[in-house]
């Protein structure tokens, strides 16, 4: 159908439509195999179907109440008070439709047009178009070359910032910010009114002898952080799209108004289904976290073989970021190696930085990262 009807898209989506980087990637097929998805391919466990099974039976399939299942909220706040070492109330947990609607509404209940926000530079790409939509100014500091902070163009950037925005694990490095680090985020950012967004979606998936470190837990940050989660990544429930935020009251308040205004209520059964997650889902996780242990040695030693690619050293979630040696920009080598029967992700969509590396994932089964890595290194030869 044609139409002589003149139209132009508001100005928020020009503007992500100018600077976005994102690009949607396939699932496996017959001819592909997929090192692109950022998507467990573990079932959700049984006891979390169940749950769900449960809560149809009885009945709980009417409108939640807008910031969440009172059960939930309250079971998500004890939690965080562990990591916390201090109390954290119910009344300031958001229920949200993924991690994807907590980072929309922290974000747009916090810009204001024209807001200074900062981002590393490679990081997930859907931190850029949530700036731009809410026409804030986005910053990015270039990460070190271990993919860790510039902890000094960090602090050079962050003066006069109204936001800075982050994921521990990080999407696409793998890389586990440290205590060290995020105790000098603290420290540089002392008598100023800059907040911090913590995107912890991959923090139960760590593969370091100490143990994780989450912005809750940091003194120096506390009063300004706002942390954001999804049960999507540790509890196999992409489809599901439960997560939650927790912050300073009248943040989370801010966020509420905007997610309840995009999104509405998050449904009852899932969020009955995540509940049973918290209590009933930590030997799944243990079950599902060594097998990613074992996929990232069978990842990480194919990527060792091939000639011209730097493979990344991860320490959390489920990718690794290698760079490679040839002269292509990562969008036309993605092109090419699809033609080869391979999918992963150009570096360059997480950033300007990013550029000359590939994401790759291993959330994909054994037998795909293998065959993956074959077709990947063929597909590089052939360079």
């Amino acid at each position: 159908m044609t139409t002589d009807l003149a139209f132009r898209p508001s100005e928020p989506v020009q503007r992500i439509e100018s600077t976005s980087r994102r690009v949607q990637q396939p699932q496996s097929t017959a001819n592909l195999v997929s090192l692109a998805m950022g998507e467990p391919n573990f079932d959700t466990p049984a006891p979390i179907r169940e749950a769900a099974e449960r809560a149809m039976a009885e009945g709980r399939t009417h409108y939640s109440p807008l910031v969440g299942e009172p059960a939930l909220r309250e079971a998500l706040a004890e939690k965080l008070s562990a990591q916390a070492g201090e109390e954290l109330l119910p009344a300031d947990v958001l229920v949200t439709q993924g991690g994807t609607a907590g980072l929309a509404a922290v974000i747009l209940g916090v810009v204001n047009p024209g807001d200074k926000v900062v981002i590393p530079d490679p990081t997930y790409s859907l931190y850029s178009d949530l700036i731009s939509m809410a026409g804030g100014e986005c910053v990015t500091v270039p990460l070190r070359e271990d993919l860790h902070w510039d902890l000094g163009a960090l602090e050079a950037a962050l003066r006069g910032a109204r936001l800075f925005v982050f994921c521990n694990p990080s999407n696409p490095t793998g890389i586990v910010h440290t205590r060290a680090e995020l105790d000098a985020l603290g420290e540089m950012l002392a008598g100023t009114d800059t907040l911090v967004l913590s995107d912890e979606a991959y923090s139960d998936l760590v593969y370091t002898a100490e143990p994780f470190t989450s912005a809750l837990s940091v003194p120096a940050l506390r009063g300004r952080t706002i942390y954001c989660q999804t049960f999507s990544k540790t509890y196999a429930m992409t489809g599901w799209r439960v997560g939650y935020v927790w912050g300073p009251h009248d943040v989370v308040a801010a966020a509420a108004r905007i997610h309840a205004t995009f999104n509405g209520s998050v449904s009852g059964v899932n969020q009955y289904a995540a509940l049973a997650a918290l209590k009933e889902g930590d030997d799944e996780v243990r079950r599902m976290l060594e097998a990613y242990r074992r996929r990232r040695a069978v990842m990480k030693e194919g990527l060792a073989s091939i000639k011209g690619l730097t493979a990344s050293s991860p320490d959390g979630a489920f990718y690794l970021f290698p760079r490679y040696d040839f002269e292509i920009e990562s969008v036309n080598l993605v092109g090419r190696l699809r033609e080869g029967g391979v999918a992963v992700r150009p570096g360059s969509e997480f950033g300007a930085h990013g550029e000359h590396h590939l994401r790759l994932s291993y959330a994909a089964g054994e037998r795909e990262i293998v065959e993956g890595i074959k077709r990947l290194a063929a597909g590089l030869a052939a360079l």
